[in-house]
């Protein structure tokens, strides 16, 4: 019998690799010397920034998937409601990035959590390979985590 919560190997390792930054920008507001590490490639960079513009890129990535997801959708109300749907994030994302970035940790946090609920969706419809929310549960938990801890000491 085939495991239906069996993560393809390289979907999750490449997932996890996309947490990294968020990791870093975390571990660096509540370690400021860590921040130094890559000052020499991005000096401009504080870590709020970093968890702010790149959370608007994987935000904006993660609806992007949606909106694929929906194009398969096998009536087209339903592709019509899902590629709404994948629209909004993305459109609420664009204005994060023109606010302060302490500000804008807790809109993408609720982006994020947002999201969950049209993954569920796109595995009901069949749209979605099986182990799909398995692993958004896993990299979305990590992702607000970070972003949290953004809240907290931005």
């Amino acid at each position: 019998m085939t495991n239906t919560r069996h993560i393809p190997k390289a979907a999750l390792l490449l997932g996890l690799a996309g947490v990294l930054p968020f990791a870093y920008g975390a571990l660096s507001l509540v370690f400021p010397a860590a921040a130094t590490l890559g000052a020499w490639l991005l000096p401009d960079l504080t870590p709020a920034l970093l968890l702010r513009n790149y959370g608007i890129v994987i935000l904006c990535f993660m609806a992007g998937v949606i909106w694929g997801f929906a194009v398969h959708s096998p009536s087209s109300q339903m592709m019509a409601y899902g590629l709404a749907a994948s629209t909004i994030p993305a459109l609420v994302a664009f204005f994060l990035g023109f606010g302060p970035a302490p500000q804008a940790l807790p809109i993408l946090i609720m982006g994020f959590l947002a999201l969950l609920p049209l993954d569920a969706w796109a595995m009901r419809a069949g749209l979605a390979p099986n182990w799909w929310l398995h692993l958004r549960g896993i990299l979305s938990g990590l992702v607000i985590l970070c972003l949290i801890i953004g809240v907290i000491y931005a």
